[in-house]
């Protein structure tokens, strides 16, 4: 075996001694602002980020269920999962690519048994058979040294896709986190709106009461009385119909934590999620919290490996084999010195003419880079562009808000008074419809600005990240692709 170790190591100081070629990786440049344009009345996080949602960003929040749910997304969510099992099948490609810097060994034994017949001399025929039997046992070593970079390329090229899939785990896990929230938000704002008619029910309740009661002292009009009935009717109606917005989100709820949306009962609640105040990074600080630029930025790292691959087609191919074992018949003493055997095989191949073929790989691959170039700098584009949109969105509902209170409280004393007036029979009863169906849709106005602003302030911690950073991405490959 000596002779075999001998070659081996020979292999592996010329490949050390090999280069790579194709071009090493470069993160491409990119021009990104110092501020955001919605940024003044919002408070900007410190310059480590301190501030920032990270981790468990759900609870600021302050929604039990929702503290109870969202970690569960990462285990059972089914979208999560399959990311999770794309990922597994990244790495495993990594550790295929490595394995071809290395030589195959392999070990082949055997053992035959042999009879032979013949005649005698003088032309008188004798049966005559021998029986042998023979074997050997052999170690054998195959390589193709990685002398131009092809292999390593091609590791480099996996370990960027591996990590680009990781980050796209990381990405359909925040998504899947936004979705949930997001449920359980239009699940309150449901529950809400659902206490807010039932309320107004009993108000029109009463109110018919009132002027059946007038109508039965002839004091109020019959058409009084089938406006008052009229209007609660339709509040009734708008009652019972939302109920199937928020079973709807109940289920969405259920799937999303990857149970049968038989499996979770959700009761009522009159409460509402807190609209916290959340403080916005700086926006390079996205190039580094953001998966989805991850993804992007890797891939483009795994194209720029690509184009080595297709380069190295250029240059001759060596490849290394050696045997050392042992061949003898008959079979016994087998492993015997005399027995040994071994052998050493060397051969170059390199393509003479390919009529354009490796040209246009290095082409394709060169386009497919730039086109990744482009997708990220897109991608970054996107990013800027949906946390300027939060921010205006929630600087511009909050100024809505502020109108919408003072709306609300006019709206129900208006109310009032018309109430009041046509009791004392100074109005009619159309005039108390009207206000009471003023004092509705307001409210009703106001429980949608809410849901907006809690969904948009969702939105603003999705779009900065939610507290991802992709610092984890080389702790991941140091732990699992470096193993």
């Amino acid at each position: 075996m000596k002779t075999l170790h001998t070659a081996l190591a020979a292999s592996v100081a010329l490949l050390l001694g090999g280069c790579m070629v194709g071009p090493d990786y470069h993160r491409p440049q990119l021009s990104v602002p110092t501020k955001y344009k919605e940024l003044p009345g919002w408070m900007a996080a410190s310059p480590d980020a301190d501030a920032a949602p990270k981790g468990d960003w759900w609870t600021v929040f302050n929604d039990p269920e929702l503290n109870q749910w969202e970690p569960m997304v990462s285990v059972s969510n089914q979208t999560v999962q399959k990311a999770y099992a794309n990922y597994q099948e990244a790495l495993a490609s990594v550790q295929v690519a490595r394995a071809a810097l290395f030589p195959t060994l392999g070990i082949t034994g055997s053992a035959a048994k042999q009879r032979s017949s013949g005649s005698s001399t003088f032309g008188t025929t004798s049966s005559r058979r021998a029986i042998g039997t023979s074997g050997s046992l052999e170690g054998n070593a195959s390589w193709v040294p990685d002398l131009w970079g092809k292999v390593r390329r091609q590791v480099e090229e996996n370990k960027a896709t591996a990590q680009a899939s990781q980050a796209t785990l990381a990405d359909t896990s925040l998504s899947e986190q936004i979705l949930l929230a997001n449920a359980v938000i239009e699940l309150r704002i449901s529950d809400a709106d659902i206490n807010l008619l039932r309320k107004t029910v009993d108000a029109y309740t009463e109110s018919l009461r009132v002027v059946e009661n007038q109508g039965a002292a002839g004091t109020a009009r019959p058409s009084d009385v089938i406006t008052a009935r009229t209007q609660l009717e339709s509040a009734r109606s708008n009652l019972i119909a939302l109920g199937v917005a928020r079973a709807q989100y109940a289920h969405a709820i259920t799937v999303l934590l990857g149970k049968n949306p038989e499996e979770l009962d959700i009761p009522p609640s009159t409460s509402l999620p807190a609209l916290p105040t959340v403080p916005v990074v700086v926006p390079s600080a996205l190039l580094q919290r953001r998966p989805d630029i991850a993804v992007a930025e890797r891939q483009v790292a795994a194209q720029n490996a690509a184009i080595g691959v297709a380069v190295a087609a250029y240059y001759p191919d060596l490849s290394l084999s050696a045997a050392d074992g042992f061949s003898q018949a008959p079979l016994a003493g087998l492993l015997h010195v005399a027995n040994h055997v071994w052998s050493l095989g060397a051969g170059v191949s390199e393509t003479v003419l390919d009529f354009g073929a490796r040209h246009g790989q290095v082409a394709a691959a060169r386009a497919t880079y730039e086109a990744a170039i482009a997708n990220y700098r897109g991608t970054v584009l996107n990013a800027l562009e949906d946390v300027e949109n939060d921010l205006s969105d929630l600087r511009i509902l909050a100024q809505q808000a502020q109108v919408q209170d003072a709306l609300v409280r006019d709206a129900s004393q208006g109310a009032q008074i018309a109430l009041d007036e046509y009791q004392a029979g100074t109005s009619d009863y159309t005039t108390v419809a009207a206000a009471q169906a003023s004092q509705l849709s307001a409210q009703q106005s106001s429980l949608s600005i809410l849901q907006q602003r809690l969904l948009d302030t969702v939105s603003l911690i999705g779009d900065m990240g939610g507290g991802w950073s992709a610092d984890q991405l080389n702790a991941a490959q140091k732990s699992t692709i470096h193993r």
